[in-house]
């Protein structure tokens, strides 16, 4: 009955009824949904802290690289350096140099404590395409988080 008297009020009327309808399900924070907190550690990680610990790494990786491989250094020794200082620290501890000085850790949805090496290596390859790294859902989760069951969140 609601469907039709929307549609014989107009179509103003029917748009106002879908947004409503938007508006109660759409959640108040980033997180609210996977039970987290609004502010505070343990909530959603903020993008700009992700995009700094992004660049905090690849710094980093250049000058893990240019150390080892200075008269060579324009190859992709940059890129497997970053993969390692990506991967391993993300399987084990949860959380790059780079998300650790911005106090940011990768965890799992499902509450396991470690995030281990697969979910760490399909999120190292994922961000290293870039695309799904940047995409979001209103959790703040990207593809690379959905896909592996991990979200980014504060310390």
């Amino acid at each position: 009955m609601r469907r039709v008297g929307s549609w014989l009020d107009g179509p103003k009327t029917a748009l106002n009824n879908v947004r409503e309808q938007a508006n109660e399900s759409r959640p108040q924070w980033r997180g609210e949904k996977l039970g987290l907190p609004e502010h505070g550690p343990g909530s959603a990680a903020p993008v700009s802290r992700r995009l700094g610990a992004f660049l905090i790494d690849i710094v980093l990786a250049a000058l893990v690289a240019a150390l080892f491989t200075m008269p060579d250094y324009p190859k992709n020794w940059s890129l497997l350096a970053w993969a390692v200082i990506t991967v391993v620290p993300v399987c084990f501890f949860g959380a790059t140099p780079g998300m650790a000085a911005l106090r940011i850790w990768v965890a799992r949805v499902d509450g396991a404590i470690m995030v281990g090496p697969w979910r760490a290596a399909v999120r190292c390859v994922l961000s290293g395409l870039i695309i799904p790294a940047v995409v979001w859902n209103f959790d703040g989760r990207s593809w690379h988080d959905r896909l592996t069951g991990t979200i980014v969140l504060r310390r």
